[in-house]
């Protein structure tokens, strides 16, 4: 019974990561860098990722020893210009195969990937994410917005330059296993690019009086976009809103006592996302607390000391920082507390 050539060097001892946990490292992969928006890329990026996936994915390795590949992607130039940059050249300077080669059709198409099939028009900016911000005394928030990536195909050819035909089958043989379902995908700048292979095409040499070689050639397509980090805008949302109205009830043919004069009502606005608030007071005042809109409990704090849950009045000196921090009975709604401040 013959045994298997490819033995595992390693057995894994955890298993890899599925659905959540596998779309939380993949954001964690884009967001590797610090940022919360993702990387741009372009033409360059989309060329280099290729040029790694044939180096990766597309190995092929005949008689122990790794088949070179030129390591720039040839367009419409000579080949002969990259000659003297090559590194597996025989004595006379000239390509020693087998090797591998990659060429790039000069033209960029409106991409088909199906998921930016549908485009905005104008090149409009969408929300993308909502990010937390602490300058040292305010919590808020700064809005993301990016344009939809515009979506390009581009065409690649990878030729294959070798002597004997087994090495032009063990490269047929790496390339259909890795498109057995149609398409690859390579991670470009921690995005997942999918590959579409086309056709596979012969243009050996045939010429009795020369040396014979042959040169294969498989088309492929990248599904790839464009996102270019100039575009993306930051800009920062409402931090908190502390709405304070005063009430004051003296008529204009009626004269109030100066100690009504000192009343006055004060609403707190508490925001979706938001359920803490400071103020300082300037004066000696007798604080109660008339009403409570979604709020099921709070905490008072005076100069950053706990001083009681649930309070009905409170006694606030001059130059007090009051801090209230509320539990919001339905989080997704706005929170109001109504509150009677009396100087004294």
């Amino acid at each position: 019974m013959p045994l298997p050539k490819k033995i595992k060097k390693y057995i894994p001892l955890t298993e890899s990561k599925t659905l959540l946990p596998r779309r939380r490292e993949l954001v964690d992969r884009i967001n590797q860098d610090g940022t919360f928006l993702p990387k741009s890329i372009l033409h360059a990026d989309l060329d280099k990722g290729f040029l790694d996936f044939v180096k990766n994915d597309l190995q092929l390795i005949v008689d122990g020893k790794k088949v070179p590949m030129v390591d720039i992607i040839i367009t419409t130039q000579n080949w002969s210009q990259f000659t003297e940059t090559w590194n597996f050249q025989n004595i006379d300077k000239n390509a020693e195969p087998p090797f591998l080669t990659v060429v790039r059709a000069p033209e960029v198409k409106f991409g088909t990937n199906p998921a930016l099939l549908y485009n905005i028009p104008n090149r409009k900016l969408y929300f993308y994410a909502q990010v937390p911000t602490w300058d040292g005394q305010r919590q808020g928030f700064d809005i993301y917005r990016i344009p939809q990536p515009v979506p390009v195909d581009i065409t690649y050819l990878i030729k294959i330059v070798c002597n004997r035909m087994r090495e032009l089958n063990q490269f047929n043989k790496i390339v259909l296993e890795k498109f057995a379902s149609r398409q690859a995908y390579t991670s470009i700048k921690g995005h997942y690019i999918p590959v579409v292979m086309g056709d596979i095409s012969d243009e050996s040499v045939m010429d009795i009086e020369k040396r014979k070689y042959y040169v294969q050639s498989y088309t492929f397509t990248l599904l790839g976009f464009l996102i270019d980090e100039n575009e993306f805008e930051v800009s920062p949302a409402i931090n908190r809103v502390l709405q304070v109205v005063e009430v004051d009830e003296k008529l204009v043919k009626r004269q109030r006592s100066n100690q009504e004069n000192k009343n006055s009502l004060i609403d707190v606005l508490f925001i979706t996302g938001n359920t803490i608030v400071n103020q300082v007071f300037n004066y000696t005042t007798d604080l109660i607390i008339q009403d409570t809109k979604n709020i099921s409990s709070y905490d008072v704090y005076l100069n950053d000391f706990f001083y009681g849950s649930n309070l009905n009045k409170l006694q606030i000196n001059t130059n007090d920082s009051l801090k209230i921090e509320i539990v919001k009975t339905n989080p997704s709604l706005e929170s109001i507390m109504t509150l009677s401040s009396e100087i004294i």
